[in-house]
């Protein structure tokens, strides 16, 4: 985890969830319609939310980010656990600079059968309150409203252990905050150990969260629209 992931709100409505915690200004612009990606896979752009050097920003930036002296060498991680991103080799300079949100409606996750791994029933996983749900997130993007993409530009999402009940589909999900401790997350005057006791101590615990079996057309990068979200009424497993 994570390896797939919905967001298909109009973008407001998830700002909204962070302005009325930190009320900051937006730079750069919106679009007034709905995102609506169901299946979102790793190496395309996503819209992420950061701290500009006078605002916050919401734009595209390629999901998957690997270190300079690491491009080439390895392809870009997609995930950071949050037991390790702060002194991680490979993310310890994204971390006082990069704190950022990826902003979702749920993620998926495929559950393997024990005799037969092969055999896999992808799960939906959302909020049982319906709200917008804001992953934790470490990137490298630019800054001052310069929207030129460079070379090495991505992000990742961090990562913690599941607890009872979904721990049954995956031992790992995404890193998910309220509004208001997103908001401190991406504060660029928050200091790293605070930014890392917050993301030890204050994810939402898995009893915030509901999750039901869905079609396999999700497996398929390609496959996109709502249905893919949809509840099955006999899963695989």
């Amino acid at each position: 985890m994570c390896g797939r992931f919905a967001q298909y709100r109009i973008a407001y409505e998830y700002l909204d969830k962070i302005d009325v915690q930190l009320p900051l200004p937006l730079r750069g612009g919106v679009n007034p319609e709905p995102i609506g990606r169901y299946n979102v896979p790793p190496r395309t752009n996503a819209l992420l939310i950061h701290w500009d050097l006078d605002g916050m920003r919401i734009e595209p930036v390629p999901w998957g980010y690997a270190p300079w002296w690491a491009q080439g060498k390895r392809p870009p991680a997609i995930n950071a656990r949050v037991e390790t991103a702060a002194t991680s080799k490979f993310f310890r300079d994204i971390w006082s600079t990069g704190r950022s949100i990826v902003p979702a409606d749920g993620w998926f996750e495929w559950k393997k059968d024990e005799q037969n791994p092969k055999i896999k029933q992808p799960y939906f996983i959302k909020l049982r309150s319906g709200e917008p749900m804001f992953f934790a997130a470490l990137g490298q993007f630019q800054r001052g409203g310069m929207l030129e993409p460079r070379d090495g530009d991505g992000f990742v999402i961090i990562t913690s252990s599941s607890d009872a009940g979904m721990l049954d589909i995956h031992d790992r999900r995404p890193l998910v905050l309220s509004g208001e401790c997103a908001a401190h997350w991406m504060d660029p005057e928050l200091p790293p150990a605070e930014a890392e006791e917050l993301a030890l101590e204050h994810g939402l615990g898995v009893d915030e969260f509901e999750w039901y079996a869905v079609g396999r057309e999700v497996g398929n990068v390609r496959n996109e629209g709502a249905q893919l979200i949809a509840p099955v009424s006999d899963p695989l497993l």
